[in-house]
């Protein structure tokens, strides 16, 4: 599905920053008088906001595997449909915090659901969206999970064992190295200002090629 603009988005582990940078490069897309949309999974729209907080919260610890990835379908369908594609069409640039490899990482490497089922579900919801480029924050586990108790932050997700959360940063690992060329491993335990600056070059220098090839 051809689009004019470009699609952005941040993955990674508990705890690794993606909220503070992906509100920092929209910040840097205002001051440069770029028109974007800031966006959220699960969630972005009204649907997929309860949709979010039937799945986070510690309430629903009974939640099944396979319940779970409906669920971030039902949201990713509605979001791609209401959100992603009609900004993309208007050549506004999209800033998602988490999208399809985070289903792929969570659901897949974290639950060890059947990836195919998985590679399916994300091809539905999408209708072929894929991000033109994505930044994994990556750290380890334990400081990520630290950073989020230290600022009390607690969802269904976060309560389950650092076995899990290992297995998805292994997943994520694994996705950056099958897709190189559009996914951009950031090492997220730096300084939150050095983080930003390193995102903010290597988009500037996407940008400047996508620029280029579509002259």
């Amino acid at each position: 599905m051809p689009y004019e603009g470009i699609f952005i988005t941040f993955e990674g582990i508990e705890g690794t920053g993606k909220s503070t940078q992906t509100d920092l490069l929209c910040e840097h897309l205002f001051k440069e008088g770029i028109g974007h949309v800031r966006t959220v999974e699960p969630g972005g729209t009204p649907i997929g906001d309860e949709i979010r907080q039937i799945l986070l919260s510690v309430d629903n610890k009974a939640m099944s595997a396979r319940t779970e990835l409906l669920l971030y379908a039902a949201s990713r369908a509605q979001h791609v449909d209401e959100v992603i594609v009609p900004a993309l069409r208007s050549g506004k640039v999209v800033v998602c915090d988490r999208f399809t490899d985070s289903t792929v990482a969570y659901q897949g490497y974290g639950r060890g659901l059947d990836m195919e089922l998985i590679h399916k579900l994300n091809d539905i919801c999408t209708g072929g969206i894929k991000p033109d480029i994505t930044f994994l924050l990556d750290t380890e586990v334990e400081a990520g999970l630290s950073r989020n108790r230290t600022a009390n932050k607690v969802d269904r997700l976060e309560l389950e064992a650092e076995e899990f959360h290992q297995k998805v940063r292994k997943g994520y690992i694994e996705i950056s190295e099958k897709e190189s060329d559009r996914v951009r491993v950031i090492d997220s335990g730096q300084e939150i200002e050095k983080v930003s600056e390193e995102i903010i070059k290597v988009l500037t220098e996407f940008m400047k090629g996508a620029t280029g090839a579509s002259e």
